[in-house]
């Protein structure tokens, strides 16, 4: 009897371990992240809810608002079988809210047997604000005339604060900038590449509560006819130019496919990489006045050049010029073509040796194919500092500057820059 009793205790004992094991395994309540995170918010903006549990897994979510004491289902979910993650995502739209005040709870409950089968739950509650009015835009500037490749500016004034603001051009969107005044200013840019008849610039904003409103205004738009010609590219030219990008491309062994490998792949890449660089820019417009050009110098060749690359009587690429090419004395000196903060020194693709200058407001300076570099990435700049020598590093045939002038990362036409009466009667009158 003594042994019977034993074993039924052992038996009993057992037993509870065992249930308690699966009563306690999984006492983790699930992850949730409720995004975006915003104080405000209009109907129409999309909610994600992300959930997780790994061990096991999402039994069922509920999505709900409250507001003066009534509470409004916005999504009831039982889930079976039970996902290890759950995305889920809903607006505001069909939730019934008035303007105001109200709180976004989210309930998450997982499918373990702990809390005798009931589960682990998280719940997420926001108090936010809702916000359904679309900021007013009014635009306060005149005369928007602007040429292809070329930039503009306008000044235009927003009813109420906004998260962001700017001048949408098909897929490009050039921010405005707050000015003392409290009205916000934007440079923005007909795309070289941009046929006129899409050219089609918009004033846009969006308000913390995500509510948007664009809105057209007066400009005058013109063509440009650009230049086309033919580059021959010889065998002393590969010879002497390839060996710098060898290393890029270690299973090329023929110079005119190296060639063609930068000429075409690196100079996307180059170009691309002005996009970042433009996320450096500054909120304050460090430049004044005109831009300098380099001195005593003749230009060799124009911004917006259409060229055929040839060898031995074969087009072998087709690209086009984005810059100006000033040719003066060997190694001459370059200045800063205006205040500005230095962002990048350094080898730079089929720019060769370069420098980069921002001077706020999406707007930088480009100097590139440099001999020798004498700043540093960090330091800020005058008009007229000197930065460095001309000379004939990356794909530069000849001793030359070749000078850029980009906005938000796109290349534009840099002569306007240098035109003390363009830069007054496009730009800054706008807003002094």
């Amino acid at each position: 009897m003594g042994k019977f009793l034993s074993v039924l205790l052992l038996l009993i004992l057992a037993g509870l371990g065992v249930g308690a094991y699966f009563f306690t395994r999984d006492m983790t309540a699930p992850q949730v992240v409720l995004t975006p995170d915003r104080p405000a918010t209009g109907s129409k903006r999309e909610f994600t809810v992300t959930a997780s549990d790994p061990t096991s897994g999402i039994k069922s979510i509920k999505i709900s608002v409250l507001q003066a004491q009534k509470e409004t289902t916005i999504v009831q979910k039982n889930l079976e079988p039970a996902p290890r993650e759950l995305v889920e995502k809903f607006n505001l739209d069909q939730a019934g809210l008035r303007e105001g005040q109200f709180d976004l709870v989210v309930v998450v409950t997982d499918k373990s047997v702990f809390n005798f089968g009931a589960g682990n739950t998280t719940r997420v509650t926001k108090t936010m604000t809702l916000d359904n009015r679309a900021p007013v835009i009014s635009v306060l500037s005149q005369a928007h005339h602007i040429k292809q490749g070329g930039a503009c500016g306008v000044v235009y004034q927003v009813n109420k604060d906004v998260e962001r603001s700017g001048v949408m051009v098909g897929d490009y969107f050039f921010p405005g900038y707050k000015l003392d005044s409290g009205n916000y200013a934007c440079v923005f840019a007909f795309p070289w590449n941009m046929e006129i008849s899409k050219f089609q610039p918009r004033l846009y904003a969006e308000d913390s509560a995500g509510n948007e409103r664009s809105i057209s205004f007066r400009y005058n738009a013109k063509p440009t006819k650009f230049k086309f010609d033919s580059i021959n590219v010889g065998d002393d030219f590969l010879q002497s130019k390839m060996p710098q990008f060898e290393a890029m491309y270690p299973d090329l062994k023929d110079p005119v496919q190296i060639y063609i490998k930068v000429n075409r792949d690196l100079r996307k890449e180059n170009v691309a990489k002005l996009f970042e660089f433009a996320k450096k820019t500054s909120p304050k417009m460090l430049w004044e006045g005109p831009f300098l050009r380099l001195p005593n110098a003749a230009p060799r060749a124009g911004f917006g050049d259409g060229r055929s690359y040839m060898y031995k009587n074969q087009k072998i690429d087709e690209e086009t010029h984005l810059g100006v090419d000033l040719a003066s004395l060997e190694n001459a000196q370059i200045p800063a073509a205006n205040h500005g903060k230095v962002i990048f020194t350094g080898f730079f693709g089929i720019y060769g040796n370069a420098v980069i200058i921002d001077h706020g407001w999406g707007i930088q300076s480009i100097y590139s194919h440099m001999s020798q570099i004498s700043v540093k990435e960090g330091d800020e700049v005058k008009r007229g500092t000197i930065i460095g020598n001309t000379g004939a590093t990356g794909l530069a045939a000849g001793d030359h500057l070749h000078f850029g002038i980009a906005l938000q990362g796109i290349e534009i036409q840099p002569i306007e820059w240098w035109d003390p009466h363009w830069i007054k009667d496009n730009i800054t009158s706008k807003f002094q």
